[in-house]
């Protein structure tokens, strides 16, 4: 099977953080936007079903961006306040920061 440069995950938000999670990641901080595309992240994606979200986005070099992202002054600040809410690891220093999961089918 062919791979894609996707890379996707799986995250539950707690309830009582929720609205907030998501009214966060509608109007997000510019910089941290332009972070991520300087970290070689793009067409990312972020998707809702109750309190679980789906993420998912395309990167050549998903060690690179993770420690570019680590290194980011703004993105830590966004992952202080957001690591709050979610069930799982925003530590970039972390072997898998994230678990990411399998892809079993690609079609290009």
């Amino acid at each position: 099977m062919n791979k894609s440069n996707k890379f996707a995950w799986t995250w539950n938000i707690k309830e009582e953080y929720i609205n907030e999670y998501i009214d966060m990641h509608l109007n997000p901080w510019k910089e941290v936007l332009e972070e991520h595309s300087k970290a070689g992240i793009k067409n990312y994606s972020i998707f809702q079903n109750g309190n679980q979200f789906f993420y998912c986005f395309e990167c050549d070099d998903i060690d690179t961006a993770f420690k570019y992202l680590d290194d980011s002054e703004v993105c830590n600040k966004w992952n202080d306040i957001t690591s709050k809410m979610v069930e799982g690891s925003f530590d970039f220093g972390d072997a898998e920061p994230i678990t990411p999961m399998r892809e079993v089918f690609y079609l290009k």
